[in-house]
This record gives structure tokens, C-alpha cells and sequence, in this order.
């Protein structure tokens, strides 16, 4: 058996990229019949037809992580694309990519693209609340080229996920990255001033021998069904986590409760506003979402 990577999977049928070559395989019954479903990013073991050269996927090694949205395996970095404008900068959906990231464990960047069309101040804000929490910001502009050099340094010994809403230049970048990626780019919207899809499905780019990064469909919304109790939420807002271990009370939620020092930070400053204005949003969606 050959060992290969899995870079695109398209109506059954799976592409795996192995040292020498890639080949087209379908996964055998048997992950059927166990509900596993072949992944983007898992490393499996492949045999080859010598009638077609075509193969059967015979086994997938353990999963060190595992994304549902996008649905992909083995990623180790989550850079975050956003603009600042065309589309406008959505803090609620940054956040939630943020949660998303968090939760797998994955180390993050997050890159703010179309920097040629956004004021100073803008970016200023953005720096203000994010890298005070020890997020990596990136700025970019696929137009102009600027940032291009620092974003490829990021990406290299990585398995890395793009991953933001649709119009933000996600396509835009890998094609400055790589042009032989040749990916289809689209334009925002004028009428709902949101980016029109140009990813149809995930794939798996390869940067050199041991750097892949996918690019994803946009999307405008995550679902936080992965969090189970509203208590765990707060281990993937880092400050508030890291505030929260003053709290009067164990298993604060830094909302209702008295003397919390969460709420006591936020008026302080210390915590942005805007993040601590998200938690609750996120938290009552997580309490709603126990109900059903």
C-alpha cells in the first residue's frame, strides 16, 4: 500500500496526493458501513489498480484535529481572513471564527486583507482589541502585493485553513501566493454588499513538501452546537478566561453574577467591549440552543 494525503474530494470520489503522484480513489465500503467519512487532510493508506491506475482508500491514520465547517482533518493553523471593507468587518463573525479555532486547538492568525481600501484608524481598532490579546495580525492587500511575503512565511510547515466569510480575498491571496493555483475570484455584491461564492468545494493546496493550505467556501455563520455547556465558552475568549480565575464565584459566567471580575475589566478596559458584548451574545445562543 502507498501512504498519501487527501487534497480534494468530489461526488465520491477522492484525490490523494502521494510522493510520486496523485491518484483518483474511492473510499472502500467498509467506511460506509462504520459512518466514517474520508476527509480533506487525512493521511491514508491507498492501494492502486494496475488495470486503470485508479485506487481504493484501504485505511486513515488517526486524526490529530478535526474541523466540521469546513469539514477537514489534520489541519494545524487557522488564518482568518477579513476586510475591513468590501465586505465591512464583522467582529461577531470574527469572533466566532475565533471560537471555532480555539476549540481545535489550532494556532492562529488573523489576517486583514484589502488593507488598500481601508483607513489607518480602522486597522488601528482592529490591532487595538486583538493583538492586545496575543493574536498574530497580518495585513494584506492581494492587489498591491503588500504583506504577501509575511503571509507565505506564515503558511510554511503548516497545514493551514483560510477561513472567513466570502468576498474577503481568500482566493485572491492564494493566487498571489501561487499563481499556478488559478483559482476563480469574485467581486462583492453592490445589491447585499456581501461576497458572491467562488469556492464550490474544499481543497487542498500544496505550498512545497510539507505546507498545504486550504482554501473553503465562504460562509456567513458558525454554528456553536460543538459547545455543550455556556461554562466552556469562555476558555476560547483568552482574556476572559484569564480574568475569570478571579472571579468570587466558580463557575462564573461573567454575566449575571455578583463582584465578577470580568464585568469589573471590561468597565476598567482592560477587556474590549465589543469581545465582552459578543460572549453574551454567544452565550445566550449556546443557553437557547440547550433547550431544544
Amino acid at each position: 500500500m502507498i501512504e498519501g494525503i487527501i487534497i480534494k474530494g468530489i461526488g465520491g470520489f477522492y484525490y490523494v496526493k502521494t510522493k510520486t503522484d496523485v491518484y483518483e480513489c474511492r473510499a472502500r465500503g467498509i467506511f460506509r458501513e462504520k459512518n466514517i467519512t474520508p476527509l480533506v487532510g487525512d493521511n491514508v493508506l491507498i492501494r492502486i489498480s494496475d488495470e486503470d491506475n485508479t485506487g481504493y482508500i484501504e485505511k486513515i491514520k488517526q486524526r490529530k484535529s478535526k474541523l466540521t465547517r469546513p469539514p477537514v482533518a489534520n489541519i494545524t493553523q487557522a488564518i482568518i481572513i477579513m476586510s475591513v471593507k468590501e465586505p465591512a468587518l464583522s467582529y461577531w463573525l470574527l469572533d466566532r471564527f475565533l471560537i471555532m479555532a480555539e476549540h481545535e486547538n489550532l494556532d492562529i492568525g488573523i489576517c486583514i486583507n484589502k488593507i488598500d481600501r481601508s483607513e489607518q484608524n480602522e486597522i488601528n481598532k482592529i490591532y487595538d482589541i486583538y493583538n492586545k490579546i496575543s493574536y498574530s495580525i497580518l495585513k494584506t492587500s492581494a492587489k498591491t502585493g503588500e504583506g504577501i511575503d509575511d503571509l507565505k512565511q506564515m503558511l510554511k510547515h503548516n497545514i493551514t485553513v483560510f477561513a472567513g466569510p466570502s468576498g474577503v480575498g481568500k482566493s485572491s491571496l492564494l493566487n498571489k501566493i501561487d499563481p499556478r493555483f488559478e483559482l476563480k475570484t469574485g467581486d462583492v455584491s453592490k445589491k447585499t454588499s456581501r461576497g458572491k461564492h467562488t469556492t464550490r468545494h474544499v481543497e487542498l493546496f500544496n505550498l512545497d513538501s510539507d505546507s498545504y493550505v486550504l482554501d473553503t467556501p465562504g460562509f456567513s455563520s458558525l454554528n456553536l452546537d460543538f459547545i455543550e455547556d455556556e461554562i466552556e465558552l469562555s476558555k476560547y475568549f483568552k482574556e476572559i478566561y484569564r480574568y475569570g480565575d478571579r472571579c468570587k464565584f466558580s463557575g462564573c459566567l461573567h454575566y449575571k453574577e455578583p463582584c465578577c471580575e470580568v464585568k469589573m475589566q471590561v468597565e476598567e478596559g482592560n477587556i474590549s467591549s465589543q469581545r465582552y458584548d459578543n460572549y453574551i451574545q454567544f452565550l445566550k445562543e449556546i443557553k437557547n440552543n440547550r433547550r431544544y
